[in-house]
């Protein structure tokens, strides 16, 4: 349901509801997720990304430090919204994934040429590493898998966003997806934290949990 327009970005809100609907098997419905994404051909998924990035200069224009996933193919693309807020003076703080304790930890970044191939191929500054306090984060940026429409999330399953999340249950939170990965409903367990956002190449959904 369309509630207006704000600077051309399109902000839509849904009320929960009970359902009868069978919650679904997390591990089927996260192969099922990750196919869609792939089905887009390379230059559908740029073209998507672009869309997204515009929404989300508007919705962190006042945000001064962001938390923001570096993607790797078919994620959403975050590079020209990283130098967007590079560019225009904001911090930027990007995790970097720690297999072994399967948890994140986390630098600041200043230029994406700090960037190479880190763990499962997710670029990292690992040689330009400057140690940043999460603490500070304002807003997150969450690399989805899946979503649906009260802010559910469904990720990679290691959980290692969970952990960080669960210390830091104030903290903005907005997922970034393709719409074509929406899930009537997503299962959740008690330590699964909702989105307040998500947004995807149609606009920004105001998730209400």
């Amino acid at each position: 349901m369309y509630l207006g327009v704000k600077e051309s970005a399109k902000y839509y809100t849904f009320n929960k509801r009970n359902s009868n609907y069978i919650m679904p098997d997390k591990s089927e419905l996260r192969i099922q997720l990750k196919a869609k994404r792939e089905e887009i051909p390379l230059g559908a998924r740029r073209e998507k990304s672009y869309h997204i990035t515009k929404h989300l200069e508007k919705l962190l224009d006042d945000y001064k430090v962001v938390l923001a996933y570096v993607a790797k193919e078919p994620e959403v693309e975050t590079m020209v919204i990283i130098n967007h807020l590079l560019e225009n003076g904001k911090k930027v703080i990007v995790p970097i994934i720690q297999k072994e304790t399967k948890t994140l930890r986390f630098s600041y970044l200043e230029s994406i040429a700090e960037l190479e191939p880190g763990t499962f191929k997710v670029p990292e500054p690992h040689t330009y590493e400057k140690p940043a306090d999460p603490n500070t984060i304002e807003v997150a940026i969450l690399p989805v898998v899946g979503f649906d429409k009260h802010g559910n999330r469904l990720g990679y399953g290691a959980g290692y966003y969970d952990r960080f999340l669960e210390k830091f249950p104030n903290l903005l939170k907005i997922g970034i997806a393709f719409a074509c990965q929406e899930a009537d409903l997503i299962p959740v367990e008690p330590f699964d934290a909702k989105m307040d956002y998500v947004v995807t190449e149609g606009g920004v959904i105001i998730c209400d949990s």
